[in-house]
């Protein structure tokens, strides 16, 4: 009877692969290898999370991951995270799945599980984020880049046509609330890499159809999912980097992000190495070590989010080297 239950917990919680493919959600098709690229990724994200919602433990749903082929596995990750969120959420959970993930082997892959879990917020209540929501005082805002994402995916005309900005996002209750769109709208930025089918020049006349005052943000997640998703050849992340303009710096910093949830896993690909290259100006792993070296150690003072203090200091030495 149990595994009677896991495997009916697995098909009631598990999404539809359907949701992920590109015809079904309207995106732009570059051509048959983006489009095969992407919806792998789509089914590898829901592979994920049906290794969580049908697991006994997280180091059960820890053996389907790892056989995963590593150009893909950050992304199964991804979607555990997001299947482990949901269970803890639901009435009569422990609540520690997540918690258990992040000290096993997913602690490796703590970047691309903190975006998991800004999906499952997305489809909870609010009333519910309080069992799954994350404490770590730097990475907890990749959360809301995963919510940023999720919607932008799943509502692209309210969230990228009609450039749907929220006003003051309700979590975190500590704030600032006023930085929540930004991060919100760096997850709108990697989301659009999907929604133009991983062509650059549809990713920039997209952004280019926001306010101004967005294009930081949205290049940044720009960057961060063409580094780690792929999709595009070296002209074409060259034409991105070009047309970036004053927002190179953030379009390096979302890659340097990238690479560090690559190296930190140990899941560095060629294409990585291509965009670090074209982006950063150095190799995967030395946009990695310039992530990670000016993530800040301590409480930073003034109002202003660690998170943001890290993501301008990597932006900021992009500009001091005369990379950008």
């Amino acid at each position: 009877m149990t595994s009677v239950w896991r495997g009916l917990r697995r098909r009631i919680l598990t999404p539809s692969t359907s949701a992920t493919r590109l015809d079904v959600r309207g995106f732009h098709e570059k051509d048959a290898a983006s489009k095969e690229l992407l919806e792998t990724i789509g089914r590898t994200f829901l592979t994920g999370f049906s290794h969580a919602a049908e697991a006994r433990t997280t180091a059960e749903a820890e053996v389907g991951l790892e056989r995963v082929a590593m150009r893909f596995r950050g992304f199964a990750y991804e979607g555990a995270a997001m299947g482990f969120a949901i269970r803890d959420a639901l009435p009569f959970s422990r609540g520690d799945n997540v918690s258990r993930f992040l000290a096993g082997r997913g602690h490796w892959h703590r970047y691309m599980a903190y975006v998991g879990i800004g999906w499952a917020m997305a489809r909870l209540p609010r009333a519910r984020w309080s069992r799954i929501v994350p404490t770590d005082p730097v990475l907890r805002w990749l959360a809301l880049d995963g919510y940023g994402f999720h919607q932008a995916y799943f509502h692209t005309r309210r969230y990228v046509h009609e450039h749907y900005q929220h006003d003051r996002f309700p979590w975190p209750a500590d704030g600032p609330r006023r930085y929540a769109s930004r991060v919100l709208d760096q997850g709108v930025g990697r989301a659009l890499w999907f929604v133009c089918g991983t062509a650059p020049d549809l990713v920039v006349r997209t952004i280019e159809t926001f306010p101004r005052h967005r294009w930081p943000d949205l290049y940044s997640g720009a960057g961060l999912a063409a580094t780690y998703a792929g999709g595009a050849d070296e002209s074409e992340l060259r034409f991105l980097w070009d047309a970036a303009g004053e927002c190179r710096p953030q379009l390096a910093q979302g890659s340097a992000f990238a690479a560090a949830a690559r190296m930190r896993a140990d899941l560095v690909v060629p294409h990585n190495e291509v965009a670090t290259q074209v982006f950063c100006g150095m190799s995967a792993v030395e946009a990695a070590r310039l992530s990670d070296g000016n993530r800040p150690d301590a409480p930073v003072p003034g109002d202003e989010p660690a998170y943001e203090v890290w993501r301008r200091r990597i932006a900021n030495e992009f500009v001091s080297i005369g990379r950008c």
